[in-house]
């Protein structure tokens, strides 16, 4: 992440609010998201901001405007191409969570776009599967501007944020100490992100196996042809 930070901070500023803007746009509106989350651009378009290179105001609307256009963009290739959008290549692997995703937008209706908004998949997913539904665009752009609004500020300030923390623990502790803090820090995340995949992974397990006995009492024990 630091390398990628060096490599936009050497960038000038309107590049860097245009290479932000895109990857976040990306993710939403073309399912960049698998690949490259929109999330990661805008926490280090954070920490740019407090190193100085941006401002962190119009950073803030940057994200913000990319996030929300995105989802728009998004919704309108789910409503023209309709379920075909759902038969690409990098989505055929996730039938499971592209179920869940439908699932949530039935029970929840408009309130998933915005749900949707906090969660990898989901967020690169949502705004499509909402104009498959056909959903109405006004319901959508409202709940879609909300978790927009508070992803975005929330995603870049903490960035900011992470950043004069970063800068607080070098000068205190010295450069070497900061690193381990923030090795640890990332450390962690890596630990909960694949405890948290192990936990999804077996309850799609359990939840297979629970269907394949319910089939089985269902059709009960099979008969041999001396039964009768």
């Amino acid at each position: 992440m630091k390398s990628v930070t060096d490599w936009l901070g050497g960038l000038s500023g309107p590049v860097v609010y245009a290479v932000v803007a895109a990857l976040v746009f990306a993710e939403d509106a073309l399912f960049f998201g698998f690949v490259l989350p929109g999330e990661t651009a805008a926490v280090l378009g954070g920490v740019l901001a407090h190193q100085g290179g941006v401002s962190l105001g119009w950073m803030l609307v940057t994200v913000v405007a990319a996030a929300v256009l995105g989802d728009s963009v998004g919704y309108e290739v789910g409503r023209r191409l309709g379920p075909r959008v759902l038969e690409t290549k990098s989505l055929r692997r996730h039938a499971d969570r592209i179920g869940r995703a439908r699932e949530l937008i039935r029970r929840r209706g408009p309130a998933a776009v915005l749900l949707g908004r906090f969660v990898a998949f989901f967020r690169a997913l949502m705004p499509a599967l909402a104009g498959v539904s056909r959903m109405p665009y006004r319901r959508f752009l409202l709940f879609n501007a909300i978790g927009g609004l508070l992803w975005g500020v929330g995603c870049v300030l903490l960035g900011y944020f992470a950043g004069a923390a970063y800068t607080r623990a070098e000068g205190t502790v010295g450069r070497t100490a900061a690193l381990a803090v923030a090795g640890l820090a990332v450390l962690a995340v890596l630990v909960h992100y694949v405890r948290s995949h192990r936990r999804e992974h077996a309850r799609e397990h359990d939840h297979g196996h629970d269907q394949g006995q319910e089939h089985g009492q269902e059709h009960g024990p099979g008969r041999g042809p001396g039964a009768d």
